[in-house]
This record gives C-alpha cells, structure tokens and sequence, in this order.
C-alpha cells in the first residue's frame, strides 16, 4: 500500500525533506532546463520538484495515485492536480512532452503497467525521468523518509524495466548522498559533493531519463522484384548532458554543479 499524501507531504516540509527536493530537483533542472512551452506530467508525488519548471511550461498536470490521495497543488492558485487509476491514466495519447515520476515506481502495484501508460501519455520522442530508490544507497532502508518505502532498484533492473515497456534508456545519475538523518541537512552540500566522488553506490537516489522513440520506414516500390530493405532505424534525441549516457559498459554518473543557498484534469 502506498504511502499517504499526508505523510509525503510532512516530510517534504522538514528541513531534511527540503534538501531532498533541493538535491533531486537540481538533477531535473540540469537535464530538462526551464520546461519552456513544453507540456509536463507529474506523476507519483512528484510537485515539489516542479518549482523550477512550472513557471514557464505550457502545461503542467499533477497526476497522484488513488490509493495515495490527493492535495491542491499549488498552494493558493488555480488546482493543477488531480485523482488518477495509474493503471489507467484519464489522458488522451501522445499529450505530455515530459513526464516526472518520483514515488510513483517504488509502491506501484505493477510497475511495467504504470510504465507502459506513461509510453502512451508521451509525445513522440518524449521523455520520462524515473526518479527511485537505489537498492544499494542509505535510504532504502530509513522509514522515516518516503525512499524506504516499498521496492528499490538498482540501474540495471530500472533498465530492464525501461526497455520491457517500449521506452528507451538515454541518460542517468545519482543524487541524495547525505544519510537520511535528521542533522544531516545541515551539510548535505558537502555530502553531495564528496559523495559523488568517493562512494557513489551510495547515493540514496537513481534518476533515469528515456525517451519514447518511434520508428520510420522505407516505403518498398510496388514493382520492386526483390523486397527493399527496410529501414526501421529508431529516432531518438541525443542524452541530455546532465546525465551520464546509457550504454552496454557501466559507468559513473556525472557530477552535478554546486548547489546555491480532488479536482478533474484539464
């Protein structure tokens, strides 16, 4: 069962939770940038990373698990967040340019269903990233923060599952290095940091970027006397520069820059 929208909130609140929004949206900004004029589904719990983006996206939709439950967002304006089946998402195909889930894969009843709707919510050559629990981080196990809840993974399973639904792996990293105690805020800065270089199978987070690819082919001529061969090459976008490219050989994230300082969708 899925965590309540209550207690995701309260924890974001914290100043722990405030250094894990400002950690992990750090990630988003430096893959996607502004959002400007695109179309954005934030799926799971994912509003609180929004803030950098939504200002200038075209369109922004909050979309939070039934079994979660559901908050106004944001907070003193017009609602941009609604009550959905993840299984069966109310958006028509091919409307959302990016997709942002974070709590959404970790206590999904069926992960590779959720995925599979979120192929057909993208656009073509759309992009997703995957925010989840590193199997192998300190958070896993701290149930006194959302990351302890539920599976985690490690970045070959995510790719599997990435693959298994049609949406193509381009791009990676890692975030969230500071231990999930209560002090640690105070210099989760440094953590970050040093973390990155010295023990990075630890970072608490796995962000995972995938691109929805589709698929061109050669017409064959009608006369032709031996079939043409046909080209089905997939069109996918080059892997944003923020994250570390996907490939058959293992390799270490990049490093971020340091940091400074229930209503129908429409």
């Amino acid at each position: 069962m899925r965590q309540g929208v209550l207690d995701l909130r309260a924890f974001y609140a914290t100043p722990l939770g405030r250094v894990t929004r400002q950690m992990i949206s750090r990630k988003i900004v430096e893959a996607w940038n502004d959002g400007a004029g695109l179309d954005f589904l934030a799926l799971g719990y994912s509003t609180p990373f929004l803030d950098a983006v939504r200002p200038r996206a075209a369109r922004v939709v909050a979309a939070m698990p039934a079994s979660q439950g559901v908050e106004a967002w944001p907070a003193g304006q017009r609602n941009l967040a609604c009550l959905v089946d993840e299984m069966a998402l109310p958006m028509p195909n091919a409307l959302f340019d990016r997709v942002l889930a974070v709590h959404a894969l970790e206590e999904s009843d069926s992960p590779i269903v959720l995925l599979r709707e979120i192929r057909r919510v993208l656009a073509p050559s759309g992009r997703v990233i995957l925010a989840v629990t590193a199997r192998h981080g300190l958070w896993a196990d701290a149930e006194s923060s959302p990351f302890g809840h539920g599976r985690s993974f490690s970045r070959a399973q995510l790719e599997r599952l990435l693959h298994e639904a049609e949406l193509e792996p381009a791009g990676w990293t890692r975030a969230l290095y500071a231990p999930p105690l209560p002090w640690a805020w105070r210099w989760a800065e440094g953590f970050e940091q040093v973390g990155a270089r010295l023990w990075p199978p630890f970072a608490g987070v796995i962000l995972m970027e995938a691109v929805k690819t589709s698929f061109a082919v050669r017409a064959r001529p009608f006369r032709a006397l031996a079939p043409a061969r046909a080209a089905a090459q997939p069109v996918q976008a080059r892997a944003a520069l923020a994250f570390e490219r996907v490939d058959s050989q293992p390799s270490r994230p990049s490093i971020g820059p340091t940091m400074e300082g229930s209503a129908p969708c429409e």
